[in-house]
């Protein structure tokens, strides 16, 4: 192998080696969730928190009590497991305007406007629920 590719290999190895040791493979909440559209990109509703929350996981998300949450989609939960939603959640101060997406129990929330009453139900995948 010459010098070239073998310098080529190397990155790519070392590419991988932080990939996979900063990743966490976690369950899967849901086999299947409810969403917009088939790629989940549209906003189904908006609520607002009812409690704070502090999230379990790099999958979930921080409520603040009041805060408003744009939701994205709604798991279809398995046997003896929670509710949890996914949405997107903004800060007040205008740096923090990049949202944060992630999962967060239904029972914390109060959906306050639904913008898409049809919806899609699709199956979850691996990528839904993973954490980096």
């Amino acid at each position: 192998m010459d010098k070239p590719h073998g310098l080529m290999l190397l990155c790519i190895c070392v590419f991988l080696e932080c990939v996979t040791t900063h990743t966490a493979r976690v369950e899967r909440l849901a086999d299947r969730k409810i969403c917009a559209d088939k790629h989940c990109s549209y906003v189904i509703s908006v609520a607002r928190a009812l409690e704070d929350y502090v999230a379990a996981d790099c999958r979930f998300i921080n409520l603040r009590r009041g805060q408003t949450i744009y939701v994205f989609s709604k798991l279809r939960p398995g046997e003896a497991a929670g509710v949890f939603w996914s949405g997107s959640v903004y800060g007040e101060r205008y740096v923090d305007q990049m949202g944060v997406v992630g999962y967060f129990p239904s029972n914390y929330i109060n959906e306050t406007y639904v913008f898409q009453k049809e919806t899609v139900e699709i199956p979850t995948t691996d990528m839904d629920f993973f954490c980096a």
